[in-house]
């Protein structure tokens, strides 16, 4: 697998995009018209990247880093068996739900039994790299995405689910309507093995059309 490593990575990919959709070019031509430029965002990855994303489910971007800065504060360093030795206390210091504990949990048990390896992520096919990360209770489908999309790299990852880049499409595409997760992702078929850098373009057009920034989950 090529991984999406640089700016230049993200670059190449638009460039064959654009040649071969329009729908992608007019999008990519809103996004270069408002001043912006489609961002690499890669995120560190293990533990703690996973865990940040976790954290970012469901909530906005500001509680997100509210909740993950209380973590840092109260945890030094984010890691596995710093999570586990966390206390019902400290949890409700941290203000973050009792199902997102379970998960970060779950997800710090199974690195140290080794059920979960995430070093070997970037070595799976697409499918195969969702299956070892859903196995574990509280991660999902976005999340899985997520992570391989910013904290492995992966080219050919779209998260579907995600509501930005389901209203960029009604648009993009002309949808009557925001298409369901299931449909996005069969549309979203037509720009692999570069899904991942297509996402980053939706995200980016999103954000010009409705709030007229950079805006990436």
């Amino acid at each position: 697998m090529t991984r999406i490593k640089t700016i230049e990575d993200i670059d190449s990919a638009l460039t064959l995009l654009i040649k071969s959709d329009t729908d992608l070019a007019h999008a990519h031509q809103t996004v270069c018209s408002a001043g912006i430029k489609v961002p690499l965002r890669l995120r560190p990855g293990g533990f703690s990247g996973l865990s940040e994303i976790v954290i970012s489910q469901l909530v906005s971007k500001a509680s997100a880093s509210a909740i993950h800065q209380r973590f840092k504060t109260h945890i030094s360093t984010l890691t596995p068996d710093n999570c586990l030795s966390v206390d019902d206390e400290t949890w409700r210091a941290i203000g973050m739900s009792r199902a997102k504990q379970a998960t970060l949990r779950a997800i710090a048990t199974a690195i140290n039994n080794r059920s979960l390896n995430l070093d070997i992520l970037a070595d799976l096919q697409v499918d195969q790299a969702v299956k070892h990360l859903t196995a574990i209770k509280g991660i999902g489908q976005w999340t899985a995405d997520v992570y391989l999309l910013f904290c492995v790299g992966h080219p050919d990852i779209f998260p579907s689910g995600d509501l930005a880049l389901r209203e960029a499409a009604r648009i993009i595409l002309s949808l009557e309507h925001r298409p369901p997760d299931k449909d996005l992702r069969n549309l979203a078929s037509r720009w692999s093995p570069w899904r991942g850098v297509a996402a980053r373009l939706l995200w980016a057009f999103y954000a010009v059309e409705k709030y007229k920034r950079a805006a990436l989950p």
